[in-house]
């Protein structure tokens, strides 16, 4: 697998990530049977995603973007799903979350 592959599942992986926490919302507490099948299969998912793209990637680097994408993308999901708040301080470390992300992406070219 090249290294153009191992970021596209890596941020498939991270999407994954964002749709499996809304699943786990969804699920209440593993109350909900449908929404909880559909977080464990979004689990594997993302999880297997995640592997396959660390055989090429520098851990460090995947890890951080992954989790950024998951962190910025569960935020924004939040903010217009479930309209939690977007005040300007939380606003503004998304855009430096996003900006590590970028500079990290950028230094393992």
């Amino acid at each position: 697998m090249g290294t153009s592959m191992a970021w596209t599942l890596l941020i498939l992986s991270g999407l994954l990530d964002v749709c499996w926490a809304i699943s786990v919302k969804m699920a209440d507490g593993y109350s909900r049977l449908a929404w909880s099948i559909l977080s464990f299969g979004l689990l594997a998912a993302f999880i297997y995603a995640l592997g396959k793209a660390l055989q090429v990637l520098p851990i460090g680097t995947a890890y951080a973007v992954w989790t950024g994408i998951g962190a910025i993308g569960s935020i924004a999901v939040g903010i217009v799903m479930f309209r939690e708040p977007a005040t300007f301080a939380r606003l503004f470390w998304i855009a430096v979350t996003l900006s590590g992300i970028v500079g990290l992406k950028l230094s393992s070219a």
